[in-house]
């Protein structure tokens, strides 16, 4: 999952949004929940923009990822920050933690929910007592097939996406990049909508409460999204 230079086009072309949206409204939902964590693990951390969030509130942050080329790049951003580059469907660092996020709809990536469930109790595991877990998975009605379309990223640079959705609940999201139009690489990346139901019924099997599912991660917030939230607690 992301080559290298996928991962370069990711961070050099403002990929970050979402990260950055999260952050302002996980802060919210901080402020509102009066919860003030020391310390926090961003699961699928990508170039690390959650985890320089949180450092800048003093946490002591750990991110990790898949992909070598977003750690590096995570690690180039902020060399104070702890990165791994691991399987979180395996992964289970020597620590614990008051809180735990997974955004980017990262979980989407796992296609089967026993890998799924493995996640849920390792995070669990790495929890402290009261602490929460919080993360997003796509909506039913998030995603919907669409003919190929181009974004230019620059005067040279332009991507073409195209989404496709099989009966399955499958999802392929495929990027081709071009540059003074010169095909460069093509990226495929796979995923499939989860029941939210069925999510919460492996976290409450695992040992979690969960406390709020909804498109919304707090009341203070301004709008409603297409994702869902998942909050749940140790």
């Amino acid at each position: 999952m992301y080559s290298d230079v996928f991962c370069k086009v990711y961070n050099e072309f403002g990929w970050n949004y979402y990260p950055e949206a999260f952050g302002v409204h996980l802060l919210l939902w901080m402020q509102e929940k009066q919860f003030h964590p020391k310390s926090s693990l961003d699961l699928a951390c990508g170039t690390g923009i959650l985890c320089q969030i949180l450092h800048k509130l003093g946490l002591d942050v750990w991110g990790m990822d898949f992909s070598e080329g977003m750690i590096a790049i995570a690690r180039e951003n902020n060399p104070s920050i702890h990165y791994d580059v691991a399987d979180m469907i395996l992964y289970r660092p020597d620590k614990t933690f008051d809180l735990v996020t997974c955004t980017g709809d990262a979980l989407n990536h796992i296609l089967n929910l026993s890998d799924v469930e493995k996640i849920f109790r390792n995070v669990y595991a790495y929890l402290n007592p009261g602490g929460y877990f919080i993360f997003d998975i796509l909506n039913e009605t998030e995603v919907s097939p669409c003919e190929p379309f181009d974004v230019d990223f620059s005067e040279t640079v332009r991507a073409r996406f195209q989404i496709t959705r099989e009966d399955s609940g499958i999802i392929q999201l495929r990027t081709k990049v071009f540059e003074n139009n010169a095909f460069q690489f093509e990226e495929v990346i796979t995923e499939i909508i989860h029941d939210p139901d069925a999510i919460c019924a492996l976290l409450r099997n695992c040992g979690f409460t969960v406390e709020r599912l909804d498109n919304q991660l707090t009341a203070l917030a301004d709008h409603r999204s297409t994702t869902w939230y998942v909050i749940a607690r140790k």
